[in-house]
């Protein structure tokens, strides 16, 4: 039985102050998804849940007049998918940041092309869910102090200095970036600014502060690509930037994770444990 849609104002979760809290909607239509969602937001400091709808038709009228700017969003919904209301809000000048939250993988490609910043598998953890609210935060927060002509410059000046460069690099050298096709082209990651690397079949995710992108490429082929004293293997499934390494943890018996500076927690596989070890210096 599907509840009537109804936005749902709640006071500023901020302890500071200084800046508005982020303004955040969540759209799902199984309730008990919702009060979980719920539940993760109320952890969150410096946050306002704005509303929240339980299918696609009712959350596009939401959007609109609320403005929220991060929408949590499940993908198979009466009325109107997810991915189809995505596609919607691209259209508009103003659309927020959308962080998807479903029980099925086989939308990653479409989620990602419709430049969601994060893409989460229920049951979703909270410690996980955090990361994501964080990294909408810094999305949000990158993008106001910037504007998107010079997101355009930066690709340029790299398009330029390829073009200018009249002798191949060696075989040896390790790539500094990665181009990510788009719709509207293609984006340059630097590998500078990616904190970590998780296979998905025959992608890759590309974690950085503010987004993840999803690339087509195996991780062993990154894994040769990419310098291993700046970015290393540690598990089949995982890369990871040894900067981004803030803690190491033992959660059972020869069992290793890394805490990364982003909140996330990536486990290493037993095969990688000396060298991960010897890389931190432990």
């Amino acid at each position: 039985m599907n509840i009537p849609a109804q936005p749902l104002f709640y006071n500023s979760f901020s302890q500071h102050g200084v800046q508005p809290a982020m303004r955040v909607m969540l759209v799902d239509d199984e309730p008990l998804a919702l009060a979980r969602l719920e539940a993760a937001l109320a952890e969150t400091p410096d946050i306002e849940l704005v509303g929240s709808a339980v299918e696609g038709l009712e959350a596009a009228r939401l959007i609109a007049s609320l403005r929220p700017d991060v929408v949590v969003l499940d993908i198979q919904m009466p009325g109107l998918s997810g991915i189809e209301l995505a596609e919607s809000l691209g259209a508009n000048d103003w659309r927020p940041e959308i962080i998807f939250v479903t029980a099925f993988n086989r939308f990653a490609i479409e989620a990602f092309h419709v430049e969601a910043i994060d893409y989460l598998l229920k049951p979703v953890s909270f410690d996980r869910f955090r990361v994501a609210i964080e990294r909408a935060r810094r999305r949000i927060a990158l993008l106001r102090a910037e504007s998107h002509a010079v997101e355009l410059s930066t690709v340029i000046a790299a398009l330029r200095e390829d073009a200018v460069k009249s002798e191949p690099p060696p075989d040896n050298a390790y790539d500094s970036g990665v181009w990510v096709p788009y719709r509207q082209g293609a984006i340059r990651i630097d590998v500078d600014t990616i904190d970590w690397i998780e296979a998905a079949r025959d992608y890759v995710l590309l974690n950085t502060s503010t987004k993840t992108h999803i690339y087509r490429a195996k991780i062993s082929d990154l894994e040769r690509r990419i310098d291993p004293r700046v970015i290393m293997r540690v598990h089949r499934s995982h890369m990871v930037r040894l900067k981004s390494v803030v803690a190491v943890e033992k959660p059972g018996k020869g069992a290793l994770r890394l805490l990364l500076s982003d909140g996330a927690k990536v486990p290493v596989g037993p095969a990688f444990h000396d060298q991960v070890l010897a890389a931190l210096r432990l």
